[in-house]
This record gives C-alpha cells, sequence and structure tokens, in this order.
C-alpha cells in the first residue's frame, strides 16, 4: 500500500482496480479524500485484525463533521485570506487557519507547506493557500507528497482542477482577483466533485510521480 501509515485515494483506487476490500492497516490515517471516494465507489474500508477503532478524519477538531479547509497565506495573501473566513464558515466548513496573522513580510513556501501538508496528514479536507500571485505557493505546494495544488484565476480553471485533476489545495493570487470572485471560485473548487472514468488514470500519473526517480 503507497503512503505508508496513511491510506490515500491512490491506495482506494488501486483496491477498486484489483476489485478487493482496502484493508486499513492498525493507527493508519484514512485521509478524507479517500473516504469519499472509497463511499462514491461503494467500497468498504476493512480494518486489519486486532486495529484499534479508528477515529474518523473528518472528526478531527471539530467534532460536528463539518468538512476542514485548510487556510494559509503570505503577507500579500492575508487580506483576502481573513476575508474568505466568513464565506467558508457560511458554506459550512470549518476553517484551520494556518497563517500569517498580519502583513509583515514573511515567506509564501513556509505556509504553502503548511497547508499542504494538513491536506496530506489528513487534518484538512482542501487546502486554500494565497499570496500575491498564487505562483510560488502552488510550486511549493506541490512538493509535499499526495498534494495536486491548482493555481486558478476563474470558475473554469476551478472547476477543471477539481473534475479532471482531482486538485486537493487551491492557490489564489491575492492581489490579482476581487473578492467577489474569489469566493466563487472556492464555492466552486470545494462543491465540483472529481470526474474519475478517464481522468482516474491520468492522476495516478500524477500521484506516481511522488515516488519516481531521476
Amino acid at each position: 500500500m503507497s503512503g505508508g501509515r496513511v491510506v490515500t485515494e491512490a491506495d482506494v483506487r488501486e483496491a477498486a482496480k484489483a476489485g478487493r476490500a482496502l484493508i486499513v492497516p492498525p493507527g493508519a490515517i484514512v485521509t478524507p479524500a479517500a473516504r469519499d471516494l472509497a463511499r462514491s465507489l461503494g467500497m468498504p474500508l476493512t480494518e486489519a485484525e486486532g486495529a484499534e477503532p479508528r477515529k474518523d478524519r473528518r472528526a478531527d477538531a471539530p467534532t460536528h463533521g463539518h468538512r476542514v479547509v485548510a487556510l494559509g497565506a503570505d503577507h500579500g495573501g492575508f487580506p483576502l485570506k481573513e476575508f474568505l473566513k466568513a464565506p467558508l464558515s457560511e458554506l459550512g466548513y470549518e476553517v484551520l487557519d494556518l497563517g500569517t496573522s498580519d502583513t509583515e513580510a514573511v515567506d509564501y513556501p513556509d505556509f504553502a507547506v503548511a497547508v499542504a501538508r494538513a491536506v496530506a496528514q489528513g487534518r484538512a479536507w482542501r487546502g486554500i493557500m494565497i499570496d500575491g500571485a498564487g505562483i510560488g505557493s502552488s510550486m511549493a505546494a506541490n512538493k509535499v507528497r499526495g498534494v495536486r495544488a491548482a493555481l486558478c484565476h476563474d470558475l473554469t480553471t476551478a472547476q477543471n482542477a477539481r473534475e479532471h485533476n482531482d486538485a486537493n489545495v487551491l492557490t489564489l493570487g491575492g492581489t490579482l482577483i476581487g473578492t467577489r470572485l474569489a469566493v466563487d471560485i472556492v464555492r466552486t473548487f470545494l462543491a465540483t466533485e472529481f470526474g474519475g472514468g478517464r481522468h482516474a488514470k491520468r492522476v495516478d500519473k500524477i500521484n506516481s510521480l511522488d515516488t519516481a526517480r531521476g
């Protein structure tokens, strides 16, 4: 199983392709995205014998079942980050704010990686990272194993990123788009389901690059 003690969407697809149930090792973390995919495929997640009762990662603080969205920004993205908290809450998402906390200059890779790791480790269902242009944060987030970060600048790119690429982190250019468009992009990104089908094998190839050498 790929990912060691973290069960990912790739593990679910591998089990589905083989026509078997997915065995969850003792103590393993199943990411929310993996649970969503298993549920959509009607695939049981079977606890290995001797495993302690699992804790649903979606129930990690908060415990009321809201999907957790990791939210981060550098100084250039800070104003938009703060603005997005209310719309995210209104849409029913719990925000995991990973900073920064003001407009003092900071390094965007630090916050992009924090958001990406929260998603990869299953502490968040999706991630949103904002810097001035969104480009550097996308590059940094995609260095984290299991993350597929997409820079989106309109509704079409947001929908495509989810439907075709199964992106799990959204990056935005906080100085390039307005608040109304940003909210629409976020809403579209979070609401769009992965299309699967012919897209799945291509996403699997992206995932395989995490362990590729050379």
